[in-house]
Order: structure tokens, then C-alpha cells, then sequence
């Protein structure tokens, strides 16, 4: 990953170097500032690719690699101690085949290539790691459906558990695809508890060409970034579940307005560290363990107030198998302060997505580009949103879909399954959504008022709301039907792990009691 860092940035110094030697500036020598101000690295003679390629043989490549990563620290300062320095553990063979391996990519490539190939990685480093890996890397379809929800189209971003920097990735992207610099447009923020990690997001950052305040640290306990009510967005994976957190220690915190949950459980604490993090018009969305939207007790009292508040927007079901880690479903919520004073603010849109996915092998999903357009075009019609018409989104894709050539087999049976896909989007639009006016979809969508959320005891599960689609008794699909029951299944068999072991934990203590 460090080469592809360093072939990347190489890719973007070359570029930015041709467009400022063809451009007069006078007398006054191109430096570094130059650089920096289009949103590249400035890459030292040492560091960049053709140096290291052109070495004469029997060179320790090893170590001109590990020089060339300090000559970048050295001229880049929010990269100091960050970049990889052990490359003279690997023979100077591996090395010369992977140096020639990358130079030969091609650089006319449609789209940000060398990012896609990081994020590419990222994803297999996080399947290598297993559970751990879930730590620092969210399926880029999920990121980007949030991305598209919560519109972060200029402001303050905030991620306290940014793993290696995929929100902010994806929200730069989403600023270019509206023809703006994100380097202007969108400022940084990130905390993260891991410091191996918080090296991944710099570099993952850098590769994109963007930078941003990441700092180490516990968010549970340290509120590096002072952040009640300073961020125009928030965006985060956070851990799920996680016990033994300190609640002594955050009692009188002021981003835990609603309270601390009785449960040994941080579901909630994330929640209101999200929520608290937000100014009057700020948006937050979030990945969340689906049992959080039913939790009772005190967990049920902190979500009755934060939907009372009138912010909860939009909460949307993803199905199983979209992390590379675990094969459990999960919810995104989204919040939005700006909602209030709106025919929105005493609704809550909720989405079954649960059903909508391309199927990457046997133990993996992702949503399709139109996919997340679909889902995110009924959210911006439930707002009633100036946007362009869905219809003349998805024709264009299907266009592109079928006029697009190439002779790799994998990619053409990936580009038929998504052809496939988006077709039955615009039909299924066309049917559901005729004159681009949001309405109530069985077994997709429902608007819920706060009195039809009270009557559900203030669960926020989007199955409870959207029901199921009407079917024709010979169209039941029973495998369907079980993968659907075994996925409700694997969530209830996590939580009564969850509760045989604080059960366990109860009996122990009153043993100890007695003994004493």
C-alpha cells in the first residue's frame, strides 16, 4: 500500500508539474507551495517513481524506497511519521517486479484509478484481519449511500472513529461529481483510538489528495475536537456493541445530553456523541447494529427523546453480507437538525433495503452506482429536493452500461448484472414513483408520523413501518423467504449471546455477594 501511495502520488506531482511548466510565471522558480496549492504532494527528486525505477542494479532498493518515504515526510509535515519505512526486509527481485508492475498502469484510465486500487486493498487488508478489519474499512457502496443521503456539499465533517478515512474520501468525491474542490469546499475531522490506523487514514487521505486534522485517540472519553454543536456533517462506522466503557467518567459530559444508557453497551453513546456533534442545520449518518432501534429500558428512553426532538430523518435496513468481517445486517440512521420547522419535522422516512444489492461472490454484496441513486432519489423526493429527473439519471447509466467495452470477462459479466439491475430500477420507478412525487411503497418506503412511532413503542426498525410487498400467490419465493428468516435469525442468536453473558456476569456478582 505504501508503493501504491507512492505511485499514486507520483501519478498526480507528474501531471501537476507538465500543467505549471506550461504556464508562464515569470522569473520565479516552481516550488513546493505550487504544488500544495492544486492539493499535491510536492514529491523531492529522491521520491518519485522514474528515480527509484532507474536505479543502477545492484542498488539497495529496499533502501532508496524507505529514503524516499522520508524525503516525503520531510517535505510534506502532516505525513511525518506516518508513511511505511521497512522495505528492506523484502528482497530487491519482489521489489523491482513491484515497481514495474505499477509504473505499468495505465494513467488515461477513466476515473481516480490508483484510489480505487487503495480502497481495493484497504477492503482486502480488512478481510485478512478479520474481525479486526472491520476496525478501519466500510464497504465503499455503503459509505457512499450515506454520502448521498447527508449531501455534504460544503462545511465540516466529523468522523470519531474514521478508521482509514472513508467517509472522508467519499464526501470529496461527492463535492467533485457537483464540479467543486473539495480541498475548498469541505474541511476534516477525524479521531481514531488505533495510531497504526490513524497512519492508514493520513495516507489514505494523501493518496486522494486531501488533508484534514486526524488525531489519535479514545472518543469515548477524550473529546479532542471540543465538538458539541460545531459540525455541519457527521459520518461514522462505529464499533458495535462494545461493553465496558467507563460511564463514570462521561457522566457530566456535555455530548451525552439524553443520558447514559443502563445496559453495558455503547450503542447510545455513539448515537448522542453523533447527534451532540452537529450545529442547528447539520446531518449525520451512521451505521448502527439493527438491535439498537428496538433496545429497551434506558436505551428505549434515549431514542424516544432524540425522535421527539424532531431530528431523526431517514433510517434505512441494509441487508446481510456487506462487510467483509460479519455476515450480520445492519441500519444506517440519519439525523438532520435542519428539519426542524418542516412538514419533515414530526416524520420519519423509512427504507427496506434489505432486498436491494448485486451479489459479488458467495459471502458478499454491494449496492450497484444506480442502486444507491435509487435509494437516495426517494430520500431527496421525500424532501421534496430540487433534482433532476431519476429517469434521465438512469437512462444515461444504461447508455453507458451498454455501449461500454472491454475484453476482460469478469468485468463483462459484471457489467450485464448491472445493466440487468438498472433496467429494472427504471421500471420499477416508472411504476412507483410516476410524476417524480414521493409516495408510500409496501415492502420499500413509509413517511411515519411520530404518533404511528409511538404506537410502536419507538422502535426505529424500517420493518415494522414498511411492511411487506403485495405478491401473487404464485410468485413466493421460498429461498427467498428462508435467507430472509436467517438473517432475522443471526440477529437473534447475537443477542441472546449478548444476554447469556450478562446473565452470567449477574450471577457472579451476587456469588461473590453471598460469599462475602
Amino acid at each position: 500500500m505504501g508503493l501504491i501511495f507512492l505511485r499514486y502520488a507520483d501519478h498526480k506531482f507528474t501531471i501537476a508539474r507538465q500543467e505549471l511548466e506550461g504556464k508562464s510565471i515569470g522569473r520565479r522558480t516552481i516550488g513546493k507551495a505550487d504544488y500544495q496549492a492544486r492539493g499535491v504532494l510536492y514529491l523531492p527528486e529522491a521520491a518519485r517513481f522514474s528515480t527509484l525505477l532507474n536505479l543502477p542494479e545492484g542498488e539497495d532498493i529496499g533502501k532508496a524506497i524507505n529514503d524516499a518515504m522520508r524525503a516525503i515526510e520531510a517535505d510534506n509535515e502532516e505525513l511525518k511519521g506516518i508513511l511505511p519505512k521497512t522495505y528492506n526486509h523484502l528482497e530487491n527481485d519482489t521489489l523491482f517486479t513491484l515497481l514495474k508492475t505499477f509504473n505499468s498502469i495505465a494513467m488515461d484510465i477513466e476515473g481516480d484509478v490508483f484510489g480505487k486500487i487503495y480502497e481495493y486493498f484497504l477492503g482486502k487488508f480488512a478481510m485478512s484481519e478479520g474481525q479486526k478489519g472491520g476496525e478501519f474499512f466500510t464497504p465503499t457502496s455503503v459509505v457512499k449511500l450515506i454520502v448521498e443521503v447527508i449531501e455534504p456539499f460544503h462545511g465540516r465533517i466529523f468522523d470519531p472513529a474514521c478508521g482509514s478515512g472513508g467517509m472522508f474520501v467519499q464526501s470529496a468525491r461527492f463535492v467533485e461529481n457537483h464540479k467543486a474542490n473539495p480541498n475548498s469546499e469541505i474541511s476534516i475531522y477525524g479521531e481514531e483510538k488505533t495510531a497504526e490506523t490513524v497512519r492508514l487514514c493520513k495516507m489514505n487521505l494523501a493518496v486522494h489528495g486531501l488533508s484534514g486534522d486526524i488525531r489519535e485517540g479514545n472518543s469515548y472519553y477524550e473529546d479532542i475536537h471540543n465538538t458539541v454543536g460545531k459540525f455541519d456533517f457527521v459520518m461514522s462506522n462505529p464499533p458495535f456493541n462494545v461493553n465496558k466503557i467507563d460511564k463514570e467518567r462521561i457522566k457530566d459530559d456535555p455530548r451525552f445530553p439524553f443520558g447514559m444508557p443502563t445496559p453495558d453497551n455503547g450503542n447510545y453513546i455513539w448515537i448522542q456523541i453523533f447527534y451532540s456533534a452537529l450545529n442547528p442545520g447539520g446531518r449525520a449518518g451512521f451505521v448502527m447494529a439493527n438491535s439498537a432501534s428496538d433496545a429497551r429500558g434506558t436505551e428505549l428512553e434515549i431514542r424516544k427523546k432524540i425522535i421527539e426532538a424532531g431530528e431523526v430523518d431517514v433510517m434505512v435496513a441494509v441487508g446481510s453480507n456487506f462487510f467483509s468481517t460479519v455476515t450480520l445486517p445492519c441500519t444506517l440512521w440519519f439525523f438532520d437538525k435542519g428539519k426542524k420547522d418542516t412538514d419533515r419535522q414530526d416524520r420519519v422516512l423509512f427504507l427496506d433495503a434489505r432486498h436491494i444489492f448485486k451479489q459479488v461472490d458467495r459471502a458478499h454484496r454491494e449496492f450497484t452506482p444506480e442502486q444507491i441513486q435509487y435509494l437516495a432519489y426517494i430520500v431527496r423526493l421525500y424532501r421534496d429536493e430540487e433534482v433532476e429527473d431519476f429517469i434521465h439519471y438512469i437512462d444515461s447509466a444504461i447508455d453507458y452500461l451498454r455501449n461500454h467495452e472491454t475484453s476482460d470477462e469478469q468485468k463483462k459479466r459484471d457489467i450485464l448484472e448491472r445493466l440487468s439491475i438498472a433496467e429494472e430500477l427504471r421500471s420499477q420507478w416508472q411504476e412507483q414513483f410516476e410524476g417524480n412525487s414521493y409516495q408510500d411503497i409496501p415492502g420499500l418506503c413509509r413517511a411515519a408520523t411520530l404518533s404511528d412511532i409511538k404506537a410502536q413503542g419507538w422502535s426505529l426498525n424500517p420493518g415494522r413501518y414498511v411492511g411487506v410487498a403485495e405478491r401473487e400467490e404464485d410468485d413466493f419465493d421460498f429461498y427467498e423467504r428462508l435467507e430472509e428468516l436467517n438473517e432475522e435469525l443471526e440477529v437473534l442468536n447475537v443477542e441472546a449471546r449478548g444476554l447469556e453473558d450478562r446473565i452470567a456476569e449477574n450471577v457472579a456478582l451476587l456469588l461473590e455477594g453471598d460469599g462475602e
